[in-house]
Parts: structure tokens; sequence; C-alpha cells
């Protein structure tokens, strides 16, 4: 996500570091990159000239040019900025209270917007509310054929009606229907265009005019720059939109869209589309979007990921288990395969916090390659073909078994080496999170997820206690004591 925009303000970013001391002319220089960045970008000259104006009145201030390391300070700034620039969201759906609510999704062809109200209906499952669709794309037949394919794969239902012309009619019995039914939400999927024309905005004016829905979301392509903006501004003015939901995002987006959006048309930024599974839709969150654009990782997209992969009762047995330091090959198995969906393990790489730029994107580039979906396929073979025993307890697998284990998986018996040397590891690091200090437990959870997100890895050796803190004195002592014993040597040699 937005690869080249990082990139490229990583880089600005590098010219300020390590050098001595800041002057207000070497930082303007720093300041000129982070604009040029933007403006490659595609974001919108108007945002540009505000965000670079506030950045530039705090980055060229005392505090900033005195201190230790102002490129972190410069950081620190732009980071603010870029929430302030993308915020405040609130990306709640407002309920009615005993009522329907209902909420129309509008867009221009081919930004994913028939595919958005599925996945909107997904999340929505996943918060224990079931909403009704309502295919009101009338002018495209496939479209509502693919609504219902949609529906059934999730088991949500469908209303459409055969040979019906009228989209306002669809929309009034549909919203009726559910009424009477006890749905909290209706989603109508209503008509695109290929571009902004009167019949389509007419449309759209009736649909609002006469069924009145509570919430209206715009879905526009974000790989298309500043015409997703254009757009957001066409359609706010004839609709008063409440949110835009950008899609593509996993995609060759520059973030022009994303960071111009809100600023130009004063609309907010609702949910992200991030992948073309049906779980692959976020609510925004500014502060995690401008950690993820500088590469400082975003905890709560972390957390919220997490969630979506283990339910309530997972996520209860992994906490037992993580105080009692206890984990087995099954459990290790089932946690890899559910990360292992496509395109899910670089998204969660690119939300670690504390992990360096460089470390990041070799990580990312592991994760995303074909080798690192093929490695997790052989652990998952090679842990199936043990038996339940070995599972649960790695230490009687001797040679014998480890060679049984290789040939039911295919894979080397070093391979099955090296495969309980990283069980065992992780084992080591949920004991360190059960028993140790915060600082501990965060360095463990931190090279946790990445030998989970890097199942190439080679992890370090669980080496236990090394035994009390030496006093100065002590160090002093042991360290006369050696020399004192290689002058013996040298003259009893």
């Amino acid at each position: 996500m937005f690869d080249s925009l990082q990139t490229s303000l990583r880089s600005a970013f590098k010219t300020l570091t390590g050098k001595g001391r800041l002057t207000e002319s070497n930082m303007r220089d720093g300041l000129k990159l982070v604009e040029k960045s933007l403006l490659e970008a595609d974001v919108s000259i108007s945002v540009i000239r505000d965000f670079m104006d506030s950045v530039t009145t705090k980055a060229l201030g005392e505090k900033v040019l005195l201190s230790l390391k102002p490129h972190e300070q410069l950081v620190s700034i732009v980071h603010q900025e870029l929430i302030n620039l993308l915020g405040p969201v609130d990306n709640s759906i407002k309920l009615r209270e005993g009522a329907t609510t209902v909420i129309m999704m509008c867009g221009l062809q081919g930004s994913g917007k028939t595919t958005t109200c599925g996945k909107l209906a997904k999340l929505l499952l996943h918060e224990k509310v079931r909403p009704m669709l309502v295919a009101a794309d009338l002018q495209r037949p496939a479209a509502i054929q693919q609504l219902r394919v949609l529906g059934d794969s999730l088991g949500v239902p469908v209303y459409w009606e055969e040979g019906q012309q009228d989209p306002v009619k669809v929309c009034r019995d549909a919203v009726a229907k559910a009424t009477a039914e006890g749905y909290k939400i209706v989603i109508l999927d209503t008509a695109g265009r290929l571009a902004i024309d009167q019949e389509l905005m007419q449309q759209l004016r009736d649909i609002d005019k006469q069924v009145q829905p509570h919430h209206v979301f715009l879905v526009v392509d974000g790989m298309t720059g500043q015409d997703a903006v254009n757009s957001a501004a066409a359609f706010h003015e004839a609709l008063e939109l409440d949110g835009v939901i950008l899609t593509k995002l996993d995609g060759d987006a520059r973030g022009g869209a994303l960071l111009s959006v809100k600023h130009v048309t004063g609309v907010p930024i609702k949910f992200i589309g991030t992948g073309e599974n049906m779980d692959a839709l976020e609510p925004f969150n500014p502060d995690g979007m401008a950690g993820r654009i500088l590469g400082l990782g975003d905890i709560v997209g972390l957390a919220r990921e997490a969630q979506m992969l283990m339910d309530q009762e997972e996520q209860e047995k992994l906490r037992r288990q993580m105080e009692k330091g206890q984990m087995t090959l099954e459990d290790f198995r089932n946690h890899i395969q559910k990360i292992a969906k496509p395109g899910l393990l670089q998204k969660m790489v690119m939300m670690l916090p504390g992990i360096p730029a460089e470390a990041r994107d070799a990580l990312k580039q592991i994760t995303g390659s074909a080798e690192g979906a093929k490695a997790i396929k052989r652990q998952v073979g090679m842990i199936d073909s043990m038996t339940p025993e070995e599972r649960r307890n790695p230490k009687v697998i001797d040679s014998t078994r480890r060679q049984r284990i290789a040939r039911g998986s295919g894979a080397g018996t070093n391979e099955v080496s090296e495969l309980i040397k990283q069980f065992d590891s992780m084992k080591g690091m949920m004991q360190m999170m059960a028993g140790g200090d915060i600082t501990d437990r965060q360095a463990a959870m931190q090279k946790m997820q990445e030998q989970m997100l890097n199942p190439n890895a080679q992890m370090p050796k669980n080496k236990g206690t090394t035994g009390k803190r030496l006093t100065p004195k002590e160090r002093e002592k042991l360290r006369k004591d050696r020399e004192r014993k290689l002058k013996q040597k040298r003259k009893e040699g």
C-alpha cells in the first residue's frame, strides 16, 4: 500500500539523518523532498500547499532545529499532520433504535461498488448485524446476478425484482420488506455509469428523495488519483455524502485520492478496500494509516486483523496458553494457516510497529513471494504427517520418527528438525511473554510476530537465564583474574 510514497518520504527523511546540526537551509531541502513526494503521489495541489505550510512552520522552529535528533522530530511532525489531514473520522454506522437503517451505496462503474456492498455486509455480520442487500443497479444486468452470488456466499438475503425497470420502486419495496421482517440494516446497490451524467445523478436524487437513506456512501477507485477526488466532489454536490469508501488500495495506488478527498470535499473516508476477499474492508483509522504511510506500523489495525482471524473463544484460549507458556504444534499449524490468506501476510507486515524499514521491506518481499507461501504449506504438511502425540509433545520425535514425517510430507529430515527448533523457540518466546516484565513481553511479541510472518527466518535459540547481573566491581575482578591467568600461562610457556 503506497509503496512509492513511503519510499520517497523515507528518502526525504534520510537526507537529514546523521547531520551534526540542522540549519534552516538543510531542513528546507528536506522539506522540498517531502513536497516532491506528495506531488508524485498525485495529491491535490491545494492539499499539498496547506499541508506543507503547517509542517514547515513547525519544522523550522527552534525546538526542532536545536533538538538532539531533529530528523525524528520532523517524522513526528509529518505523522501528526497526516493524521490531521485524514481525520477525524467516525467510521461507526449509527443504527436506528427499533427501526431499519438504510445505507445507499453509489459510484461509477468499475469502482468496485457491488463487491463493496458484499464486503460491508460481511463486516456487519462480524458485528453480529445481519443486513439485507438490494439489487437496485438495473443498468447493468450482471450486477443483479453478482449481488445474488455474493449474498449466497455470505448467507445474506438479496432483494431483487425480475423485469423491473424502476430502481426507486425496487428500493422502496425492499425497505418495506426489510422493515416488516425486522432487518436492522438495508444496503442499496444503486446504478453506476462510466462517467458522471445528468441521468445518473437524477436517478440517485430520486432514490435519495423518496427512500431517504440514513447514510449515503460513495465508492471510489483509489487508483484513479485526482479523478476520484473530482468524482467525490460531484456526487457530494448532488447527494450530500456521509462518507467515502476507497477501494483497490492493495494495487498500484499512489495515495493522492486518500490524502486529498477529505480536505477537498469535506467528506470523511469511512472504509478502505485492501483486497479482493470479502473480509478485505477496513474501518478507516487516520492514526494507523499515517503510521503505515510512514512505515511506523499500525498496532490498532494489527489488533483488528487478529480479532478477525480468531473468535472470542480462540482468543481466550491463546491468552491462557501465553500465561502458562503452553503451545502445541497443532496450535502452531492453525495459526499459520489462518494468516496464510493471499495478501494478508504482507498487509500484517506493514502494520508491525517497531521494525526498521530495511527489515520491514525484507519481510514484505518474503511474505509476498511464492516461496513464502510454499514454505507455509510445507510446514503445514510436516505437522499433518505427525501423530497426535508428536504434535502435543515434539520431544518424542527421534531420528526414526523424523524420517517417517519427512517421507510423509515430501520434506527433508533437516526441514523437520528446523520446524521443531522454530516451534521450541516460539514456546520460549511465549514463556517470556508470560513471565517477563513489559519490556520482555514487547520484545518477545515482536520476535514471535516476525517468525509467524516469515516461516523461513531463523529464530534465536531459547537460552534461558544467564544468571544474575554482575556489578562493575565484579566484572573488574573477573577481568583482572583473566589477565593474571594469561600472564601465568606465558611465564610457564
